[in-house]
């Protein structure tokens, strides 16, 4: 009978078994690997990432990686390349073969296809006298003693080591070509995370409404104006500054503490210096100021002008958070 300690035991052996595999990467680092990122970065070809079974999906999201970080790649399934897909591959395009054992019969048939093509060729493997490996022009040693699988068959550690071995290589060419968020983001225009990077103020106000009144504006018309625009919040305006801000907060403190509201003005209740941010602002700054001083709107001016008015929830509707 397995018990939970036994599960628990099991996951904890294997999670060690494979942080073991990848930190003996590190003396496997070499000539070789400097080579291949030198040659990497300075191709004016694509790089082309291949495998096959297990090996094919690490190739799959090596690719991604690579695409997303500035590195133009392509995946090329082995079987397929040698049905026709090779015709994809062009004369600078760079090669990563990858496979545990270097010796599969799709990997043979390859290898010699593509020392024909004249393409520089990066061998990743399990096997540094393989078939893959004296093929190769540079050989990146991903050699496991064992695998996490307690049959030692099921590719684990090998595929893991593979993976990190990818992304060393992906990393080191992010700090080459000097990759930095702005970057990353034109790779990753959709999404929450596309959003940090490139949504700004600007993109959420252009067509709000801007509501304003001016320090001498009755409080009815004010409060009229703060309904009608649907913000909770208005601008006071004066000579075309932003003098301060009424919210719908400071409506409801001052109908607790008045008994009539009718010889009062705007100036009578706003709060003066606003928290105002430029319409360049990213939006995930201004949200940060938004938290940072619990309020759920900032005014929104450029060199003084009043451009409108930025609401928690124009923020939350675009999915930042």
């Amino acid at each position: 009978m397995i018990t939970k300690e036994n599960i628990l035991a099991i996951a904890k052996k294997t999670i060690l078994s494979e942080s073991e595999a990848i930190t003996k990467l590190i003396d496997f680092l070499d000539e070789n690997f400097y080579e291949a990122v030198q040659r990497i970065y300075e191709t004016k070809g694509r790089l082309i990432v291949t495998g096959i079974g297990k090996s094919a999906i690490i190739a799959q999201k090596m690719v991604a990686t690579f695409n997303s970080t500035g590195t133009p790649s392509m995946f090329l399934h082995a079987s397929e390349a040698i049905h026709g897909d090779l015709g994809m591959l062009q004369n600078e395009d760079i090669v990563i073969c990858i496979s545990k054992s270097g010796n599969s019969p799709e990997i043979k048939v390859l290898v010699p296809l593509l020392k024909r093509f004249g393409n520089i060729l990066i061998g990743m493997t399990g096997n540094v006298t393989s078939f893959l490996a004296k093929g190769s022009d540079y050989v990146l040693d991903t050699t496991v003693e064992t695998e996490a699988c307690p049959i030692n068959l099921a590719p684990t550690s090998s595929t893991t080591a593979q993976l990190v071995m990818g992304d060393a290589l992906a990393v080191c060419l992010m700090e080459m070509r000097d990759f930095k968020p702005e970057d990353f983001a034109v790779y990753h225009p959709g999404g929450a995370l596309g959003k940090k990077l490139l949504l700004r103020v600007k993109d959420m106000i252009e067509h709000s409404l801007k509501p304003m009144v001016t320090p001498d504006t009755s409080i009815k018309k004010a409060i009229f104006e703060i309904s009608e625009k649907r913000l909770g919040v208005t601008a006071v305006i004066e000579n075309d500054k932003i003098i301060g801000i009424i919210t719908d907060g400071d409506i409801r403190r001052m109908l607790n503490d008045v008994d009539t509201i009718a010889d009062l003005t705007a100036k009578d209740i706003m709060s003066k210096n606003p928290k105002v941010v430029s319409s360049e602002t990213m939006a995930v700054d201004a949200l940060n100021i938004l938290e940072d001083f619990s309020i759920t709107q900032l005014i929104v001016a450029d060199n003084g002008e009043y451009k409108g008015v930025l609401h928690l929830h124009d923020i939350l509707k675009e999915g930042i958070v």
